[in-house]
């Protein structure tokens, strides 16, 4: 009988120590190490960025909340040094990946390459940097688009009638890549065509000062503008309202597709910014899982919208 009870006693002991293992076992599984993501994009201003953000997130929620941490920490307001202090501070916090829409294609380049060093990835969305080390680039063929861009206000400046004249450009700045190649398109839509297009002006995204710009190209007779991304597209029209003159930008947030419905703006060049993030995140967790990034190169497209096709990006 005493052998007996010392068998069960045994019994017993084994049993709560194998479930002492199981529950060891599970503690550990969900307390995996999870992927640190951080997307800092050029600042917190234009609804485009919330839009990557989201496609982020959505895409975070398609492959399992719990297998990462996940911040979107940007600039306020378009800042080389505020930015470069958001990558020092991601790269402090240890963070895995940087989804990163570079301000300025070179002034962010020093502080890529030290937390490269510390062992963060990069992935470029909307914006590159000139740094080659980055897993992947997702952006618009953003010259291509402000070649669409400057096609369309053409055609439209022609169908009224308008055959010549001076056109405004509404620049962020000089450095930021996605926007300046955006311009270079749309100069190279209009030459040869009977159109002088005057100086950049830079307002640095910012509606407000972009206004300024816009009213002081009315003032010089222009017969049209380009905005080179929300905010500058957003001034632009609030330059022009009550005007002659035709506007065209870039993005869809802010008031821009009201814009375009009351017939302030021609159209816009609307972009993906949905899928930037999504594919940003896929990205950072196909190279964290050990897998192979099929495209380091993504163009995520941009539509033509104006009044025909507004209703599909309400």
């Amino acid at each position: 009988m005493k052998l007996l009870k010392m068998s069960v006693i045994a019994a017993l002991v084994m049993l709560m120590a194998a479930g002492s293992v199981f529950a060891s076992g599970g503690s550990q599984s969900s307390g995996a190490k999870k992927i640190k993501i951080y997307l800092i994009t050029m600042d917190q201003m234009d609804a485009h960025w919330l839009s990557v953000d989201a496609g982020a997130k959505a895409a975070i929620a398609e492959l399992g909340a719990d297998k990462f941490e996940y911040h979107f920490d940007s600039p306020e307001k378009k800042d080389d040094a505020a930015q470069i202090n958001k990558v020092n501070n991601a790269a402090a916090n240890k963070a895995d990946y940087i989804l990163l829409a570079a301000n300025s294609a070179d002034a962010i380049n020093g502080a890529i390459q030290e937390a490269s060093k510390a062992g963060v990835k990069f992935i470029y969305v909307d914006s590159p940097a000139t740094w080659s080390g980055a897993l992947a680039t997702i952006a618009t063929d953003n010259k291509a688009a402000g070649k669409t861009a400057g096609e369309e206000l053409l055609k439209t400046l022609n169908a009224a009638g308008t055959s010549s004249g001076s056109i405004g450009i509404v620049n962020v700045n000089p450095s930021t890549d996605s926007a300046v190649a955006r311009e270079a398109g749309f100069r190279e839509a209009f030459a040869g065509k009977g159109f002088t297009l005057l100086p950049t002006q830079y307002g640095e995204g910012d509606p407000v000062k972009s206004q300024e710009i816009a009213a002081n190209y009315i003032t010089q007779g222009v017969v049209g503008i380009f905005g080179t991304n929300e905010g500058s597209t957003v001034g632009v029209a609030n330059a022009i309202k009550g005007s002659k003159v035709l506007g065209i930008g870039f993005d869809k947030g802010g008031s821009v597709l009201d814009q375009i419905e009351q017939g302030v703006l021609v159209a816009t060049m609307a972009q993906n910014p949905e899928t930037m993030g999504s594919l940003g995140v896929k990205n950072a967790y196909t190279d964290s899982t050990g897998g192979t990034i099929a495209q380091k190169s993504v163009d995520s497209g941009a539509t033509v919208v104006n009044k025909a096709n507004l209703a599909k990006f309400r």
